[in-house]
């Protein structure tokens, strides 16, 4: 999730700023952890959220997340 927010902030958007997040889990039994760390960053209005559970994942991660954001407009 950091990784995620300093992506979202190099391109002048935020986590406040998502509209929507896939989650790719490697097995799906590690939703309930995962939600957990997600609370803590998504607190209020949640975005769109998609969470599926794949065979792999690159590196073999055992998560990935995808985050759809607007930017901040000058």
């Amino acid at each position: 999730m950091e990784n995620l927010k300093a992506i979202l902030e190099a391109a002048n958007s935020s986590l406040d700023r998502t509209v929507k997040v896939t989650v790719f889990l490697k097995d799906m039994n590690d939703f309930a952890e995962m939600d957990k760390i997600y609370r803590q960053y998504f607190i209020e209005e949640f975005p769109a959220r998609c969470c599926v559970q794949v065979a792999k994942l690159p590196m073999d991660a055992r998560v990935e997340i995808e985050a759809i954001a607007s930017s901040y407009q000058d």
